[in-house]
């Protein structure tokens, strides 16, 4: 039994569909859509999450989890998605499902409520994915930004389960496959000495509740590569040539520590890329992103 509430189960082709989810458009036509789950037992806006299914009655579909990026202080599950139709269409066309989640934002509340929502959503589709014909055993994870930190940040401490990354009174049952990045800062210290400043009022300093540079502790605690370790899962780390928010040396350093783990990884840089946008749904790099997803999971 589905222990959530479910909003809307509809076809891609519904009207309805169309008018209340605004992406829905760029998926092929006959997507099952189940929107608005809630992951938790509370009724917070932002412990919901999207299903999308390929047409038909399928089972035991790979899973992509969609995390948004934003800054970690705006934007939603539909975030992102308006410049990467073709990656959309191609993971529902190739038969993964994709589910979208919400978090809670760093104005809400701060590190390490975004990564404790991750993990409290991830379990939930572990514990429900038999009733979406959703394989739970392969689950990959694909994050943009700040949803790249988080995607990271989720895949590299599962081995390490840090103080504070689960709810009190939750459980991590699920095990991440792969994970796909798209330009997420990996380190914040190092994030804010690249592009220089120390200020209170930047997305990491509003994130942890102090600079990076004044509480190194809290900025290595909220690093993806603080958790990198030989039992991994393989990355696909992408970033743009020309990106000014989130420079490129920060996916360097992760897929450096990466590979001096053994841990499989591939570096993308995207010639000419600014931090996000359609240059990212090109077919060179959707065909990278698709089959790493084929060879993983």
């Amino acid at each position: 039994m589905i222990v959530a509430s479910i909003v809307t189960s509809i076809s891609v082709n519904g009207s309805y569909a169309q008018a209340s989810n605004p992406v829905l458009k760029l998926f092929p036509a006959g997507t099952v859509l189940h929107s608005n789950v809630r992951y938790t037992g509370d009724t917070l806006s932002k412990h919901r999450l999207d299903i999308y299914l390929p047409p038909g009655n399928r089972k035991n579909l790979p899973l992509v989890v969609w995390i948004h990026g934003g800054a970690w202080m705006v934007n939603d599950k539909y975030a992102d998605m308006g410049y990467m139709g073709n990656t959309l269409h191609a993971i529902i066309g190739q038969g993964y499902a994709l589910a979208s989640i919400d978090y809670r934002q760093s104005t809400q509340a701060i590190f390490p409520a975004q990564i404790q929502d991750c993990n409290l959503a991830l379990e939930f589709l572990w514990k429900q994915a038999a009733n979406y014909g959703i394989d739970k055993n392969r689950i990959a994870l694909m994050g943009f930004s700040a949803g790249g930190h988080l995607a990271s940040l989720l895949g590299l401490s599962q081995n390490n389960k840090p103080d504070g990354f689960v709810m009190s009174g939750s459980t991590v049952s699920f095990k991440v496959k792969a994970v796909v990045d798209f330009y997420g800062p990996s380190d914040l210290a190092a994030q804010m000495m690249i592009k220089g400043g120390d200020r209170p009022d930047v997305p990491e300093s509003i994130l942890l509740g102090a600079s990076p540079l004044q509480r190194p502790d809290l900025a290595r605690w909220a690093s993806p590569v603080t958790y990198v370790d030989k039992n991994d899962p393989p990355f696909l780390i992408i970033h743009g040539e020309k990106d000014e928010s989130v420079p490129n040396q920060l996916s360097l350093l992760l897929a450096s520590w990466l590979k001096l783990n053994m841990v499989p990884c591939e570096l993308m840089i995207v010639e000419n890329a600014p931090h996000y946008g359609a240059m990212f749904d090109e077919p060179s790099v959707r065909t990278k992103v698709m089959a790493f997803l084929e060879k993983y999971l």
